[in-house]
């Protein structure tokens, strides 16, 4: 997979706010992980298990944080497995690594540097 044409499209499908878009890239037996998950819905643990999850935490995020906006800054290509390396809205540094199985996305997990307080900009 060119990793760097994903990427691409994922901050791009990213930055329309369209979720049909964003979850296209992801198995329907998805697990993601992320500690924003774990902010806006504290019963989740951060693990969200399967597209209607990702999607009811997506939702949440983009009304909390309507500007939101991606930067790519560097991509890191594994076996199966991309890193996406970006800036946010709020100039905070945040990771995605992300698996994959048959073209999809079948585990995810959110990173985001420490010690910078509020990295996703929640409000």
């Amino acid at each position: 997979m060119d990793w760097n044409a994903f990427a691409s499209r994922w901050c791009d499908d990213w930055n329309s706010h369209d979720l049909d878009r964003v979850l296209e890239h992801f198995a329907d037996d998805v697990v993601f992980t992320s500690p924003i998950a774990e902010q806006l819905l504290p019963q989740t643990g951060g693990r969200l298990i399967g597209k209607s999850a990702l999607r009811n935490y997506w939702e949440e995020g983009l009304r909390r944080i309507p500007n939101l906006h991606f930067t790519v800054t560097k991509v890191f290509g594994g076996v199966n497995t991309v890193v996406i390396q970006y800036r946010n809205q709020k100039g905070s540094t945040v990771s995605e690594v992300l698996s994959f199985r048959d073209g999809k996305v079948t585990e995810g997990h959110g990173t985001y540097e420490i010690g910078t307080g509020n990295p996703a900009g929640l409000r």
